[in-house]
């Protein structure tokens, strides 16, 4: 793999002007309808709240999942799964079974749990050239996914029902968009790189391969190796609660401030979630092609996939304010589900991705790709549960 090098360019050029007149006037949108103090401030509350009510929990469940998936890991479940589903790999996927363990592994974690195993040579040498650049795709879609599942699931309470039977819909959604993602993804690659170029000698270098039918385990005795598990598991949910701070705090603030309007009273106070209702306006424009495709309960809906564009736990924290405020049903909750793990912040990790495996020149084609394949999950959370509801 090649090291991320530094990137640069001239010290002025277009850009340095332009941005700061697009910067000044996207904040002035906001500042014209509500005022410079009371923006500042709604920026300030807002994050606060989201970091206090959202992420302390979000971070939570990250901790107690990560020991849980660790727990599963150590002990062989993960390689069941993975050897149960390396069967369904080449005719759904296109892809050598062994890519069944990318799917597992960043259900349980993140998307970029994919690149580890594509530094393994043992891993590398089952795929053609066309193949690998795949695993961002299929890799990105199941990102966070057990983390996605297990929170929607959780809203249940407050959404008065059980939502197992729209989580259900959502997740065969994604495995759905991950199909399209991937295969339009091979599409482009084997043009390419065409169909029969193997993986270089190059590419075939890096770290030790595990012995063939065989996994890692940690050292000492049954109950050593779990308490281990569950320790090393919960510390790397915090990693990952922490790491969705950012996302959370900035891309949700905002776009929450573009759904939200001003307080009950009709007036800008400078209190958290007021905002402009931008998205909801031009997103009821477009009613005609939003309903369709994903059965919207609310124009504000639309809000959770924009988020998940950038961040999955931003989306996801967008989600339970929607849902208390009675702005999402359970069929919302199939197609949040679905795209919120199928793109689970696929706009900022991609380019990194693709760059770690080599592959720079075809980042704008694993992006589109990816859009059409949340759109796809979106679509066919959406109509599962519409069926499945008709079945009942």
């Amino acid at each position: 793999m090649q090291d991320k090098k530094q990137s640069y360019t001239k010290e002025l050029g277009l850009e340095t002007f332009l941005f700061p007149i697009v910067f000044i006037g996207f904040f002035m949108l906001f500042a014209y309808r509500m005022g410079l103090a009371n923006m500042l401030n709604t920026v300030m509350n807002t994050a606060y709240r989201l970091l206090i009510d959202t992420v302390l929990y979000i971070t939570a469940v990250c901790v107690i999942m990560g020991a849980v998936s660790a727990l599963l890991a150590e002990f062989g479940f993960v390689s069941l799964v993975n050897r149960l589903l390396q069967p369904f790999m080449k005719p759904l996927y296109g892809l050598p079974g062994v890519a069944a363990l990318g799917v597992v592994t960043t259900f349980l974690s993140d998307n970029p749990a994919i690149l580890t195993l594509a530094e393994d040579k043992g891993f590398r040498r089952y795929f053609l050239k066309y193949q690998f650049p795949a695993l961002t795709n299929i890799g990105t879609s199941f990102g966070m996914g057990l983390i996605v599942c297990t929170y929607m699931y959780s809203l249940s309470p407050v959404m008065g029902q059980s939502l197992s039977m729209p989580v259900f819909a959502g997740l065969a959604g994604a495995v759905a968009g991950s199909i399209v993602s991937t295969r339009l993804m091979l599409l482009f690659s084997k043009k390419h790189f065409g169909e029969e170029e193997s993986m270089s000698s190059a590419q075939l270098t890096g770290t030790e391969t595990v012995p063939e039918q065989m996994r890692p385990i940690r050292n000492g005795g049954i109950g050593s190796r779990m308490m281990a598990a569950l320790l090393e598991g919960g510390h790397s949910g915090v990693r990952m609660g922490i790491s969705i701070v950012p996302g959370v705090l900035i891309i949700c603030t905002i776009v929450m401030m573009l759904i939200n309007g001003p307080s009950e009273s009709g007036e800008y106070t400078g209190a958290a979630y007021e905002g402009i209702r931008l998205l909801p306006l031009l997103a009821g424009k477009m009613n005609f092609i939003l309903r369709p495709l994903f059965g919207f309960t609310s124009p504000e809906a639309v809000g959770v996939p924009v988020t998940a564009l950038g961040a999955a736990g931003a989306s996801l924290s967008l989600t339970a304010t929607l849902v208390s405020k009675g702005l999402a049903g359970p069929s919302d909750i199939a197609v949040f589900t679905a795209m919120c793990m199928c793109w689970s912040g696929y706009l900022s990790t991609h380019t990194s991705m693709m760059d770690s495996l080599d592959c720079k020149e075809l980042i704008g084609k694993a992006i589109v790709s990816h859009t059409i394949g949340g759109i796809a999950a979106g679509f066919a959370a959406h109509w599962l549960f519409v069926l499945i509801q008709a079945l009942h």
